[in-house]
């Protein structure tokens, strides 16, 4: 095994990872004439993205060496920062040196597959033993698109409203009467402190840093039973009374005199477990991610932590979904091997491995009966929720116009637009990324 690192960074290693953005370059590029792509049957390269240490040490250190042992061949690994991942593979792309297999987020399947960078892969999920292909059902939708395989997630995201019991406690509040967004909100007036008018400890925090409002926008409108998109992608649907509603319920946490909310555009999502608002008690609840929630407990065994069901307005729903996952190169001259690989990073004892070893949900649901999620109650919760995570359209173009939502959406969280006006203008620009 050859592993080659790249530059580290801090771009947010699981959020930003079911959304990060592809470039639009993707359509102009093409293998040359004659190069000989990545692979010579016997050898393998291949690229993970993020720049997590845990997840580098595992598949580098084990996982991989597994694999080459098994199968007698040699596995080129690189690890990617998301940041980067998308114009190294543009560049790879175009000189004809890209990758064999290569992971990336579910939001860019759909571009991938229209410039025919990718293999589908029903032919072999289907020679999948029919329990392996059960097992896998809740995870393969995310890696599909129009209903054809593509990707094979390598975990499943979701991000719920994390809860210090103590702090709901003192205030009398009892998780269980919380099931719906207003709820939620009517706690989190019970638990905000103020000092005159600014918030000291928010009652309850959204992500609202960049991305991380999209995700949460996301879950709210389908909590409304509304959609970002349509199923084709053809139209926007954000431009709705759920989409207005949804937005309005969002900035009245952070905005007017009754805020519960503070630190709009912070990250606090991928902050440190120390610098969690939930430890330093600079919130009493927060949306989180698995991961998230369990380095705090990790870090902080003695601080009790709840996680409350997915809420909802007029239907449960919470971001979440695939997490990033395993493609193969169109251009691969090892396709077979590449599978080889991608069905043993998915099979039931090594993507346990896998998820326990990045602090993930699993992809199969059997793994609901294994000691990593039996000995964690937080991921019990979370694995429990995976039937109402909402992911994001998986469309082409959708990376491009979340990012024009994500720009009105911080305009609405500010003050400077309303609700209405931001969606109006932001489904104005996102049809015309649609028809362009």
């Amino acid at each position: 095994m050859k592993f080659t690192p790249r530059r580290h960074a801090t771009s947010p290693t699981l959020v930003l990872a079911i959304s990060a953005t592809l470039a639009l370059t993707l359509a102009g590029c093409s293998s040359p004439s004659g190069e000989t792509a990545s692979g010579s049957g016997d050898t393998l390269t291949v690229w993970f993205p993020g720049n997590s240490q845990p997840e580098i040490d595992l598949v580098t250190d084990t996982l991989v060496p597994q694999f080459e042992k098994e199968n007698d061949v040699d596995v080129e690994v690189t690890f990617v920062d998301w940041g980067d991942l998308s114009p190294k593979l543009n560049a790879a792309f175009a000189a004809g040196t890209a990758p064999d297999v290569f992971g990336h987020g579910p939001a860019a399947a759909a571009d991938f597959v229209a410039n025919d960078r990718v293999l589908a892969l029903d032919d072999d999920v289907a020679q999948l033993p029919q329990a392996d292909q059960d097992d896998l059902a809740d995870s393969l939708v995310g890696g599909q698109v129009d209903g054809t395989q593509y990707l094979l997630p390598l975990s499943i995201t979701g991000q719920l409203v994390v809860y210090r019991a103590d702090l709901l406690e003192d205030a009398g509040v009892d998780p269980a009467t919380i099931t719906t967004w207003e709820d939620a909100r009517a706690a989190a007036e019970k638990l905000t402190v103020r000092e005159g008018d600014k918030v000291t400890q928010a009652g309850l925090l959204l992500g609202s840093a960049a991305i991380q409002r999209s995700l949460n926008f996301n879950a709210l409108i389908a909590g409304e039973g509304g959609s970002l998109m349509s199923a084709d992608g053809s139209e926007v649907e954000f431009d709705s009374p759920e989409g207005e509603k949804a937005l309005q319920f969002f900035t009245d946490l952070y905005q007017g005199p009754d805020a519960v909310a503070n630190g709009l555009g912070n990250d606090y999502l991928n902050s440190p477990p120390a610098q969690q608002p939930l430890v330093t008690g600079d919130a009493a609840m927060t949306v989180l991610t698995s991961q998230a929630a369990a380095a705090i407990v990790a870090a902080n065994p003695d601080l009790e932590l709840g996680v409350l069901p997915a809420l909802s307005f007029e239907e449960p729903a919470a971001f979440g979904g695939a997490g990033a996952g395993l493609f193969i190169n169109a251009d691969s001259k090892a396709a077979d091997l590449s599978w080889k690989f991608i069905e043993f990073m998915t099979s039931a004892q090594i993507s346990t491995e896998y998820a326990e070893g990045t602090g993930t949900i699993p992809i199969r649901a059997s793994a609901v009966d294994s000691d990593y999620v039996k000995n964690s109650p937080i991921l019990q919760a979370f694995l429990a929720e995976v039937p109402n995570y909402v992911p994001n359209p998986n469309v082409a173009k959708w990376t491009q116009i979340r990012d024009v939502l994500d720009t009105y959406l911080e305009q609405a969280l500010n003050g400077v637009a309303t609700p209405a006006e931001a969606l109006k203008s932001a489904a104005a620009e996102a049809t015309s990324i649609i028809g362009g």
